[in-house]
Protein backbone atom coordinates (compact mmCIF):
# COMPACT_ATOMS: atom_id res chain seq x y z
CA UNK A 1 0.00 0.00 0.00
CA UNK A 2 1.93 3.08 -1.17
CA UNK A 3 1.74 6.29 1.73
CA UNK A 4 -0.05 9.38 0.83
CA UNK A 5 3.48 11.85 1.06
CA UNK A 6 5.71 10.75 -1.59
CA UNK A 7 9.28 9.42 -0.51
CA UNK A 8 10.76 10.99 -3.87
CA UNK A 9 10.23 14.04 -5.38
CA UNK A 10 12.00 15.59 -8.19
CA UNK A 11 11.27 19.11 -8.84
CA UNK A 12 12.21 21.24 -12.44
CA UNK A 13 14.98 19.01 -13.73
CA UNK A 14 17.38 20.18 -16.23
CA UNK A 15 20.51 19.14 -17.87
CA UNK A 16 22.03 19.92 -20.63
CA UNK A 17 25.46 18.65 -21.74
CA UNK A 18 27.42 21.46 -24.19
CA UNK A 19 24.71 22.82 -26.50
CA UNK A 20 22.40 19.38 -25.96
CA UNK A 21 19.14 19.49 -24.18
CA UNK A 22 18.53 16.30 -22.67
CA UNK A 23 16.19 17.15 -19.35
CA UNK A 24 14.32 20.26 -19.61
CA UNK A 25 12.11 21.28 -16.56
CA UNK A 26 11.25 17.07 -15.78
CA UNK A 27 9.44 16.46 -12.19
CA UNK A 28 8.80 13.07 -10.70
CA UNK A 29 7.38 11.72 -7.45
CA UNK A 30 7.31 8.30 -6.04
CA UNK A 31 5.34 6.98 -2.93
CA UNK A 32 6.70 4.40 -0.51
CA UNK A 33 5.16 1.27 -1.46
CA UNK A 34 4.24 1.98 -5.04
CA UNK A 35 6.02 0.67 -8.35
CA UNK A 36 6.50 3.98 -10.38
CA UNK A 37 6.91 3.13 -13.78
CA UNK A 38 9.45 5.43 -16.05
CA UNK A 39 8.85 4.35 -19.93
CA UNK A 40 10.09 6.58 -22.78
CA UNK A 41 12.46 5.94 -26.01
CA UNK A 42 15.92 5.46 -25.53
CA UNK A 43 17.44 8.79 -25.64
CA UNK A 44 14.26 10.48 -24.07
CA UNK A 45 16.05 10.77 -20.42
CA UNK A 46 15.39 8.26 -18.31
CA UNK A 47 18.62 7.20 -17.57
CA UNK A 48 19.76 10.92 -17.03
CA UNK A 49 17.38 11.57 -14.50
CA UNK A 50 17.90 8.34 -12.42
CA UNK A 51 21.74 9.53 -12.87
CA UNK A 52 20.73 12.45 -11.43
CA UNK A 53 19.13 11.01 -8.53
CA UNK A 54 21.72 8.71 -7.70
CA UNK A 55 24.64 11.51 -7.84
CA UNK A 56 26.51 10.57 -10.75
CA UNK A 57 25.45 13.32 -12.99
CA UNK A 58 24.37 17.19 -11.32
CA UNK A 59 21.70 19.29 -12.80
CA UNK A 60 21.46 22.56 -14.15
CA UNK A 61 20.70 25.09 -11.74
CA UNK A 62 17.04 25.36 -10.39
CA UNK A 63 16.37 21.43 -9.61
CA UNK A 64 15.46 20.15 -6.48
CA UNK A 65 15.31 16.59 -5.22
CA UNK A 66 13.74 15.84 -1.84
CA UNK A 67 14.03 12.57 -0.17
CA UNK A 68 11.34 11.96 2.11
CA UNK A 69 10.28 15.79 2.71
CA UNK A 70 14.18 16.44 3.10
CA UNK A 71 16.22 18.38 0.67
CA UNK A 72 18.95 15.94 -0.82
CA UNK A 73 22.41 17.68 -2.00
CA UNK A 74 23.22 16.89 -5.81
CA UNK A 75 25.88 15.42 -7.35
CA UNK A 76 27.15 13.53 -4.82
CA UNK A 77 26.84 9.45 -5.09
CA UNK A 78 27.60 9.30 -1.59
CA UNK A 79 25.12 11.66 0.08
CA UNK A 80 22.46 9.99 -2.35
CA UNK A 81 23.14 6.18 -0.94
CA UNK A 82 23.00 7.94 2.52
CA UNK A 83 19.54 9.13 1.73
CA UNK A 84 18.30 5.97 0.95
CA UNK A 85 18.90 6.15 -3.03
CA UNK A 86 19.57 2.82 -4.64
CA UNK A 87 20.10 2.23 -8.23
CA UNK A 88 20.96 -0.96 -10.00
CA UNK A 89 21.94 -0.97 -13.33
CA UNK A 90 20.86 -3.25 -16.68
CA UNK A 91 24.40 -3.95 -16.19
CA UNK A 92 25.02 -5.20 -12.97
CA UNK A 93 28.27 -4.43 -11.00
CA UNK A 94 29.33 -7.58 -9.07
CA UNK A 95 32.58 -8.90 -8.65
CA UNK A 96 32.02 -12.27 -9.49
CA UNK A 97 35.48 -14.50 -7.81
CA UNK A 98 33.79 -12.77 -4.46
CA UNK A 99 30.99 -14.19 -2.31
CA UNK A 100 27.76 -12.71 -2.09
CA UNK A 101 28.11 -10.89 1.35
CA UNK A 102 31.72 -9.66 -0.11
CA UNK A 103 29.21 -8.16 -2.83
CA UNK A 104 26.66 -6.66 -0.48
CA UNK A 105 29.22 -4.84 1.39
CA UNK A 106 31.54 -3.68 -1.60
CA UNK A 107 33.00 -0.21 -0.69
CA UNK A 108 31.02 -0.43 2.63
CA UNK A 109 32.73 -3.64 4.60
CA UNK A 110 32.34 -4.43 7.90
CA UNK A 111 35.24 -4.52 9.84
CA UNK A 112 36.78 -5.44 13.50
CA UNK A 113 39.94 -3.84 14.83
CA UNK A 114 40.77 -2.65 11.71
CA UNK A 115 40.60 -5.76 10.07
CA UNK A 116 37.84 -6.86 7.29
CA UNK A 117 34.82 -9.51 9.34
CA UNK A 118 33.98 -11.58 6.46
CA UNK A 119 32.25 -13.51 9.51
CA UNK A 120 30.61 -10.11 10.38
CA UNK A 121 29.62 -9.23 6.62
CA UNK A 122 28.14 -12.71 6.22
CA UNK A 123 26.21 -12.53 9.60
CA UNK A 124 24.54 -9.30 8.04
CA UNK A 125 23.68 -10.34 4.70
CA UNK A 126 21.61 -13.74 6.20
CA UNK A 127 18.69 -11.78 7.02
CA UNK A 128 18.14 -9.88 3.60
CA UNK A 129 18.63 -12.84 2.09
CA UNK A 130 16.22 -14.24 4.15
CA UNK A 131 14.27 -11.13 3.44
CA UNK A 132 14.35 -12.00 -0.27
CA UNK A 133 13.57 -15.43 -0.04
CA UNK A 134 16.79 -16.78 -1.95
CA UNK A 135 18.01 -20.26 -1.88
CA UNK A 136 21.63 -19.06 -1.82
CA UNK A 137 24.16 -18.34 1.21
CA UNK A 138 26.05 -15.83 1.57
CA UNK A 139 29.49 -17.16 1.28
CA UNK A 140 28.15 -18.34 -2.46
CA UNK A 141 30.55 -17.19 -4.84
CA UNK A 142 29.08 -14.79 -7.15
CA UNK A 143 30.46 -16.87 -10.33
CA UNK A 144 28.25 -19.94 -9.52
CA UNK A 145 25.24 -17.59 -9.56
CA UNK A 146 22.60 -17.24 -12.55
CA UNK A 147 22.13 -13.95 -14.08
CA UNK A 148 18.35 -14.12 -11.74
CA UNK A 149 20.27 -14.94 -8.75
CA UNK A 150 22.74 -11.93 -9.79
CA UNK A 151 20.49 -9.34 -9.70
CA UNK A 152 18.99 -10.59 -6.01
CA UNK A 153 22.27 -9.94 -5.08
CA UNK A 154 22.37 -6.46 -6.26
CA UNK A 155 18.76 -6.01 -4.56
CA UNK A 156 20.51 -7.55 -1.58
CA UNK A 157 23.14 -4.64 -1.35
CA UNK A 158 20.47 -1.80 -1.67
CA UNK A 159 18.29 -3.32 1.05
CA UNK A 160 21.99 -3.37 3.08
CA UNK A 161 21.97 0.28 2.91
CA UNK A 162 18.45 0.79 4.18
CA UNK A 163 17.20 1.69 0.67
CA UNK A 164 14.17 3.73 0.65
CA UNK A 165 13.87 4.39 -3.31
CA UNK A 166 15.29 1.58 -5.48
CA UNK A 167 15.97 2.12 -9.48
CA UNK A 168 15.43 -0.90 -11.43
CA UNK A 169 16.89 0.34 -14.95
CA UNK A 170 16.07 -2.70 -17.44
CA UNK A 171 15.92 -5.76 -14.65
CA UNK A 172 14.80 -8.54 -16.97
CA UNK A 173 16.89 -8.01 -20.29
CA UNK A 174 18.78 -11.26 -19.76
CA UNK A 175 16.04 -13.17 -17.69
CA UNK A 176 14.48 -16.55 -18.15
CA UNK A 177 10.90 -16.00 -17.62
CA UNK A 178 11.37 -18.42 -14.31
CA UNK A 179 13.78 -15.84 -13.25
CA UNK A 180 11.87 -13.09 -13.92
CA UNK A 181 8.88 -14.17 -12.06
CA UNK A 182 11.16 -14.59 -9.20
CA UNK A 183 12.20 -10.96 -9.97
CA UNK A 184 8.70 -10.03 -9.62
CA UNK A 185 7.80 -11.98 -6.48
CA UNK A 186 10.28 -9.97 -4.32
CA UNK A 187 9.54 -6.67 -6.49
CA UNK A 188 6.47 -7.00 -4.58
CA UNK A 189 7.70 -8.24 -1.44
CA UNK A 190 9.73 -4.99 -1.15
CA UNK A 191 7.03 -3.07 -2.32
CA UNK A 192 5.05 -4.46 1.01
CA UNK A 193 8.04 -3.49 2.83
CA UNK A 194 7.37 0.75 2.00
CA UNK A 195 10.05 1.05 -0.28
CA UNK A 196 9.16 2.58 -3.60
CA UNK A 197 10.45 1.33 -6.89
CA UNK A 198 11.15 3.04 -10.03
CA UNK A 199 11.14 0.78 -12.84
CA UNK A 200 12.48 1.79 -15.78
CA UNK A 201 11.37 -1.04 -18.86
CA UNK A 202 10.33 -1.03 -22.60
CA UNK A 203 8.09 -4.39 -22.32
CA UNK A 204 4.50 -3.00 -22.01
CA UNK A 205 3.60 -6.70 -20.07
CA UNK A 206 5.76 -5.74 -17.47
CA UNK A 207 4.20 -2.49 -16.95
CA UNK A 208 0.82 -3.67 -16.91
CA UNK A 209 1.61 -6.56 -14.61
CA UNK A 210 3.65 -4.25 -12.09
CA UNK A 211 2.75 -0.84 -12.22
CA UNK A 212 0.78 1.56 -9.85
CA UNK A 213 1.54 4.48 -12.06
CA UNK A 214 3.77 4.86 -15.13
CA UNK A 215 5.34 8.18 -16.39
CA UNK A 216 6.48 9.11 -19.44
CA UNK A 217 9.59 10.86 -20.59
CA UNK A 218 9.50 12.49 -24.44
CA UNK A 219 12.76 14.05 -25.89
CA UNK A 220 13.84 15.10 -22.49
CA UNK A 221 10.63 16.41 -21.13
CA UNK A 222 7.49 15.20 -18.95
CA UNK A 223 4.61 14.25 -20.83
CA UNK A 224 2.23 12.69 -18.58
CA UNK A 225 1.80 9.77 -15.57
CA UNK A 226 -0.95 7.24 -15.93
CA UNK A 227 -2.38 5.21 -13.17
CA UNK A 228 -3.10 1.55 -13.08
CA UNK A 229 -6.54 1.64 -13.92
CA UNK A 230 -5.57 3.78 -17.38
CA UNK A 231 -2.82 1.86 -18.54
CA UNK A 232 -3.08 1.46 -22.15
CA UNK A 233 -0.93 0.24 -24.62
CA UNK A 234 -1.93 2.34 -27.65
CA UNK A 235 -2.41 5.40 -25.46
CA UNK A 236 1.53 4.79 -23.71
CA UNK A 237 2.63 4.38 -27.44
CA UNK A 238 1.35 7.27 -28.56
CA UNK A 239 2.86 9.71 -25.64
CA UNK A 240 6.29 8.20 -26.38
CA UNK A 241 6.44 8.39 -30.05
CA UNK A 242 3.68 10.46 -30.60
CA UNK A 243 1.81 8.01 -33.17
CA UNK A 244 -0.71 4.95 -32.58
CA UNK A 245 0.41 1.24 -32.17
CA UNK A 246 -1.21 0.38 -34.93
CA UNK A 247 2.06 1.36 -37.20
CA UNK A 248 3.98 -0.83 -35.44
CA UNK A 249 3.74 -3.87 -37.65
CA UNK A 250 2.79 -3.57 -41.26
CA UNK A 251 3.55 -5.98 -43.88
CA UNK A 252 3.55 -4.91 -46.93
CA UNK A 253 5.86 -7.91 -49.33
CA UNK A 254 4.61 -10.63 -50.21
CA UNK A 255 6.44 -13.86 -49.23
CA UNK A 256 7.22 -16.06 -52.17
CA UNK A 257 6.57 -19.28 -52.04
CA UNK A 258 7.33 -21.83 -54.94
CA UNK A 259 10.13 -24.04 -54.83
CA UNK A 260 12.12 -22.56 -57.44
CA UNK A 261 12.34 -19.63 -54.64
CA UNK A 262 13.69 -21.27 -52.12
CA UNK A 263 16.98 -19.51 -50.84
CA UNK A 264 17.72 -20.68 -47.71
CA UNK A 265 17.87 -25.23 -47.09
CA UNK A 266 18.79 -26.45 -44.02
CA UNK A 267 19.01 -30.29 -43.84
CA UNK A 268 19.38 -32.22 -40.29
CA UNK A 269 21.46 -29.56 -38.87
CA UNK A 270 22.88 -30.60 -35.41
CA UNK A 271 25.70 -30.18 -32.89
CA UNK A 272 24.88 -33.27 -31.05
CA UNK A 273 24.30 -30.96 -28.08
CA UNK A 274 22.17 -28.09 -28.05
CA UNK A 275 20.89 -28.53 -31.33
CA UNK A 276 19.64 -31.68 -33.13
CA UNK A 277 18.33 -32.78 -36.44
CA UNK A 278 16.82 -29.39 -37.61
CA UNK A 279 15.44 -28.90 -41.24
CA UNK A 280 13.57 -26.41 -42.94
CA UNK A 281 13.33 -23.86 -45.81
CA UNK A 282 13.00 -20.24 -46.36
CA UNK A 283 11.58 -18.62 -49.26
CA UNK A 284 13.02 -15.49 -50.77
CA UNK A 285 11.15 -12.17 -49.55
CA UNK A 286 10.14 -14.37 -46.45
CA UNK A 287 10.70 -14.04 -43.00
CA UNK A 288 10.70 -16.81 -41.16
CA UNK A 289 10.14 -16.78 -37.32
CA UNK A 290 11.75 -18.94 -34.62
CA UNK A 291 10.71 -19.39 -31.31
CA UNK A 292 10.63 -21.01 -28.08
CA UNK A 293 11.57 -21.15 -24.65
CA UNK A 294 14.66 -19.91 -23.06
CA UNK A 295 17.66 -22.77 -23.78
CA UNK A 296 15.12 -24.56 -26.46
CA UNK A 297 18.16 -24.29 -29.05
CA UNK A 298 17.29 -20.87 -30.97
CA UNK A 299 20.49 -18.48 -30.95
CA UNK A 300 22.60 -22.16 -31.16
CA UNK A 301 20.74 -23.20 -34.44
CA UNK A 302 21.45 -19.53 -36.21
CA UNK A 303 25.18 -19.54 -34.50
CA UNK A 304 25.19 -23.13 -36.92
CA UNK A 305 24.19 -21.66 -40.16
CA UNK A 306 26.53 -18.97 -39.76
CA UNK A 307 29.45 -20.91 -39.23
CA UNK A 308 29.68 -19.57 -35.65
CA UNK A 309 29.74 -22.79 -34.11
CA UNK A 310 30.92 -26.32 -35.85
CA UNK A 311 27.73 -28.32 -37.35
CA UNK A 312 28.56 -32.31 -36.38
CA UNK A 313 25.54 -33.05 -38.67
CA UNK A 314 23.81 -32.17 -41.73
CA UNK A 315 24.08 -29.39 -44.24
CA UNK A 316 23.34 -25.70 -45.18
CA UNK A 317 22.40 -25.13 -48.87
CA UNK A 318 21.86 -21.47 -50.68
CA UNK A 319 20.09 -21.71 -53.90
CA UNK A 320 20.17 -25.62 -53.80
CA UNK A 321 24.14 -26.06 -53.44
CA UNK A 322 25.62 -27.08 -50.37
CA UNK A 323 27.53 -23.55 -48.94
CA UNK A 324 28.12 -25.54 -44.81
CA UNK A 325 30.26 -22.66 -43.08
CA UNK A 326 32.59 -23.53 -41.24
CA UNK A 327 33.66 -20.19 -40.00
CA UNK A 328 31.39 -17.10 -40.36
CA UNK A 329 34.09 -15.37 -42.85
CA UNK A 330 32.98 -18.31 -45.02
CA UNK A 331 29.24 -17.50 -44.45
CA UNK A 332 29.77 -14.33 -44.94
CA UNK A 333 31.57 -14.65 -48.76
CA UNK A 334 28.38 -16.85 -49.33
CA UNK A 335 26.13 -14.15 -48.75
CA UNK A 336 24.48 -15.18 -45.03
CA UNK A 337 24.97 -12.46 -42.29
CA UNK A 338 24.20 -12.62 -38.58
CA UNK A 339 22.92 -10.34 -36.35
CA UNK A 340 23.81 -10.91 -32.79
CA UNK A 341 21.81 -11.36 -29.54
CA UNK A 342 24.70 -9.03 -27.82
CA UNK A 343 25.56 -6.46 -29.74
CA UNK A 344 27.68 -4.52 -27.21
CA UNK A 345 30.17 -7.64 -26.40
CA UNK A 346 29.80 -9.53 -29.78
CA UNK A 347 28.80 -7.02 -32.61
CA UNK A 348 29.64 -3.17 -32.26
CA UNK A 349 33.07 -1.88 -31.47
CA UNK A 350 31.86 0.82 -28.91
CA UNK A 351 35.09 2.91 -28.98
CA UNK A 352 34.87 3.00 -33.03
CA UNK A 353 33.15 5.51 -34.58
CA UNK A 354 29.64 5.21 -36.67
CA UNK A 355 31.23 4.86 -39.78
CA UNK A 356 34.03 2.81 -39.02
CA UNK A 357 31.74 0.16 -37.62
CA UNK A 358 29.43 0.17 -40.95
CA UNK A 359 32.37 -0.03 -43.04
CA UNK A 360 34.24 -2.87 -41.26
CA UNK A 361 32.85 -5.96 -43.16
CA UNK A 362 33.93 -4.02 -46.55
CA UNK A 363 37.08 -2.14 -45.99
CA UNK A 364 39.04 -4.43 -48.50
CA UNK A 365 36.91 -2.69 -51.40
CA UNK A 366 38.47 0.90 -50.56
CA UNK A 367 41.91 0.10 -51.26
CA UNK A 368 44.09 2.45 -53.34
CA UNK A 369 47.06 1.86 -55.32
CA UNK A 370 49.85 1.79 -52.70
CA UNK A 371 47.78 -0.14 -49.93
CA UNK A 372 46.18 3.39 -48.80
CA UNK A 373 42.43 3.09 -48.19
CA UNK A 374 39.93 5.75 -49.81
CA UNK A 375 38.64 7.66 -47.15
CA UNK A 376 35.96 9.38 -49.09
CA UNK A 377 34.28 6.72 -50.25
CA UNK A 378 33.91 4.87 -47.12
CA UNK A 379 32.89 7.99 -45.75
CA UNK A 380 30.00 8.46 -48.34
CA UNK A 381 29.05 4.95 -47.11
CA UNK A 382 28.71 5.73 -43.79
CA UNK A 383 26.47 9.04 -44.77
CA UNK A 384 24.35 6.90 -46.96
CA UNK A 385 23.99 4.25 -43.80
CA UNK A 386 23.14 7.07 -41.66
CA UNK A 387 20.57 8.41 -44.05
CA UNK A 388 18.84 5.10 -45.23
CA UNK A 389 18.17 3.51 -41.50
CA UNK A 390 17.50 6.97 -40.17
CA UNK A 391 20.25 6.96 -37.70
CA UNK A 392 20.00 9.30 -35.26
CA UNK A 393 23.53 11.10 -34.61
CA UNK A 394 25.09 14.03 -35.67
CA UNK A 395 28.07 12.93 -37.08
CA UNK A 396 29.44 9.73 -38.90
CA UNK A 397 32.54 10.38 -36.43
CA UNK A 398 30.46 9.80 -33.16
CA UNK A 399 31.91 7.34 -31.59
CA UNK A 400 29.07 4.12 -31.31
CA UNK A 401 29.42 4.06 -27.73
CA UNK A 402 27.58 7.46 -27.34
CA UNK A 403 24.37 6.33 -29.30
CA UNK A 404 21.08 5.37 -27.73
CA UNK A 405 20.46 0.97 -27.81
CA UNK A 406 17.94 1.71 -31.13
CA UNK A 407 20.82 3.32 -33.16
CA UNK A 408 23.32 1.08 -32.12
CA UNK A 409 21.32 -1.71 -33.86
CA UNK A 410 20.39 -0.17 -36.97
CA UNK A 411 24.08 0.63 -37.49
CA UNK A 412 25.00 -3.14 -36.53
CA UNK A 413 22.58 -3.61 -39.56
CA UNK A 414 23.82 -1.22 -41.57
CA UNK A 415 27.17 -2.92 -41.61
CA UNK A 416 25.47 -6.46 -42.32
CA UNK A 417 23.92 -5.15 -45.39
CA UNK A 418 27.04 -3.66 -46.89
CA UNK A 419 28.12 -6.97 -47.49
CA UNK A 420 24.75 -7.43 -49.85
CA UNK A 421 23.77 -10.65 -48.23
CA UNK A 422 20.82 -13.24 -49.69
CA UNK A 423 20.33 -14.66 -46.33
CA UNK A 424 19.87 -12.58 -42.88
CA UNK A 425 19.82 -14.15 -39.42
CA UNK A 426 18.51 -11.74 -36.84
CA UNK A 427 18.74 -13.08 -33.26
CA UNK A 428 16.69 -10.53 -30.90
CA UNK A 429 16.98 -7.80 -32.95
CA UNK A 430 14.85 -5.22 -30.70
CA UNK A 431 16.20 -6.34 -27.51
CA UNK A 432 16.83 -3.20 -25.66
CA UNK A 433 15.07 -1.36 -27.90
CA UNK A 434 12.61 0.99 -27.54
CA UNK A 435 9.87 1.48 -29.29
CA UNK A 436 9.94 3.79 -31.40
CA UNK A 437 13.19 2.18 -32.49
CA UNK A 438 11.14 -1.05 -32.60
CA UNK A 439 8.96 0.21 -34.78
CA UNK A 440 11.72 1.29 -37.24
CA UNK A 441 13.65 -1.69 -37.53
CA UNK A 442 10.37 -3.81 -37.91
CA UNK A 443 9.76 -1.64 -40.99
CA UNK A 444 13.53 -2.23 -42.20
CA UNK A 445 12.79 -6.10 -42.12
CA UNK A 446 9.81 -5.36 -43.91
CA UNK A 447 11.82 -3.56 -46.87
CA UNK A 448 14.39 -5.91 -46.04
CA UNK A 449 12.21 -8.48 -47.58
CA UNK A 450 10.34 -6.65 -50.06
CA UNK A 451 13.92 -6.56 -51.34
CA UNK A 452 13.60 -10.13 -51.92
CA UNK A 453 16.43 -11.24 -48.74
CA UNK A 454 15.72 -14.60 -46.79
CA UNK A 455 14.96 -13.89 -43.01
CA UNK A 456 15.00 -15.79 -39.97
CA UNK A 457 14.62 -14.42 -37.12
CA UNK A 458 14.63 -15.69 -33.05
CA UNK A 459 12.44 -13.60 -30.95
CA UNK A 460 11.77 -14.07 -27.19
CA UNK A 461 8.69 -11.82 -27.50
CA UNK A 462 5.27 -13.73 -29.08
CA UNK A 463 3.96 -10.15 -30.28
CA UNK A 464 6.67 -9.10 -32.68
CA UNK A 465 6.64 -13.16 -33.85
CA UNK A 466 2.84 -12.92 -34.80
CA UNK A 467 3.80 -8.94 -36.21
CA UNK A 468 6.47 -9.79 -37.95
CA UNK A 469 6.85 -12.95 -39.16
CA UNK A 470 5.54 -15.10 -42.19
CA UNK A 471 5.54 -18.26 -40.65
CA UNK A 472 7.00 -19.81 -37.09
CA UNK A 473 9.43 -22.53 -36.37
CA UNK A 474 9.40 -23.35 -32.54
CA UNK A 475 12.11 -25.03 -31.09
CA UNK A 476 11.82 -27.35 -27.99
CA UNK A 477 15.00 -29.38 -26.31
CA UNK A 478 17.13 -28.58 -29.15
CA UNK A 479 14.48 -29.64 -32.04
CA UNK A 480 11.83 -27.98 -34.52
CA UNK A 481 8.67 -29.18 -32.50
CA UNK A 482 6.19 -27.41 -34.96
CA UNK A 483 5.48 -24.70 -37.69
CA UNK A 484 2.64 -22.09 -36.85
CA UNK A 485 1.28 -20.12 -40.20
CA UNK A 486 -0.32 -17.27 -40.31
CA UNK A 487 -3.54 -18.49 -42.95
CA UNK A 488 -4.94 -15.64 -45.75
CA UNK A 489 -7.03 -14.11 -43.57
CA UNK A 490 -5.59 -15.03 -40.24
CA UNK A 491 -2.40 -14.52 -37.99
CA UNK A 492 -0.17 -16.49 -36.24
CA UNK A 493 -1.81 -17.82 -33.05
CA UNK A 494 0.22 -17.37 -29.61
CA UNK A 495 -1.36 -20.42 -28.39
CA UNK A 496 -0.40 -22.48 -31.25
CA UNK A 497 3.57 -21.17 -30.61
CA UNK A 498 3.17 -21.59 -27.05
CA UNK A 499 1.54 -25.43 -27.20
CA UNK A 500 4.63 -26.34 -28.91
CA UNK A 501 7.06 -24.58 -26.91
CA UNK A 502 5.83 -26.47 -23.68
CA UNK A 503 4.94 -29.85 -25.39
CA UNK A 504 1.43 -29.83 -25.26
CA UNK A 505 1.21 -29.52 -29.09
CA UNK A 506 -0.41 -33.01 -29.46
CA UNK A 507 -4.26 -32.22 -29.57
CA UNK A 508 -3.82 -28.71 -30.60
CA UNK A 509 -1.86 -29.62 -33.41
CA UNK A 510 -4.19 -32.34 -34.60
CA UNK A 511 -7.38 -29.90 -33.94
CA UNK A 512 -5.92 -26.77 -36.08
CA UNK A 513 -4.77 -28.87 -39.45
CA UNK A 514 -1.32 -28.95 -41.33
CA UNK A 515 0.02 -25.73 -42.97
CA UNK A 516 -2.09 -23.29 -41.14
CA UNK A 517 -2.48 -22.52 -37.55
CA UNK A 518 0.09 -25.74 -36.52
CA UNK A 519 2.17 -28.36 -38.10
CA UNK A 520 4.21 -31.18 -35.90
CA UNK A 521 6.98 -31.49 -38.01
Amino acid sequence: MSTDAPVLEMRGISKSFGPVRALSDVSLTAHGGEVHALMGENGAGKSTLMKILSGAHSPDPGGEVFVAGEKMPLGNPKLAKAHGVAVIYQELTLAPNLSVAQNVFLGNERSSRGIVSRRGMAAATQPILDRLGVSFGPDTRVARLSLGERQLVEIARALSTNARIIVMDEPTTSLSSRETEKLFAVIRSLKEQGIAIVYISHRMDEIYELADRCSVLRDGTYVGTLPRDELDASRLVSMMVGRDLSTFYKKDHKPLEAERDVVLSVEDLGDGRDVLDCSFKVHRGEVLGVAGLVGSGRTELLRLIYGADRATTGRVLLDGQDVTPRTPREALDRGIVYLTEDRKALGLFLDMSISDNVNMAVADRDGKAGGLRNFARAAERARNAIRALSIRTPSASLTVGALSGGNQQKVLLARLLETEPRVLLLDEPTRGVDVGAKSEIYRLIDELAGRGLAIVMVSSELPEIVGVADRCLVMREGRIAGEVAAGPDKPIEQEDVMAFSTGAHGARGEASGAGREGRAI
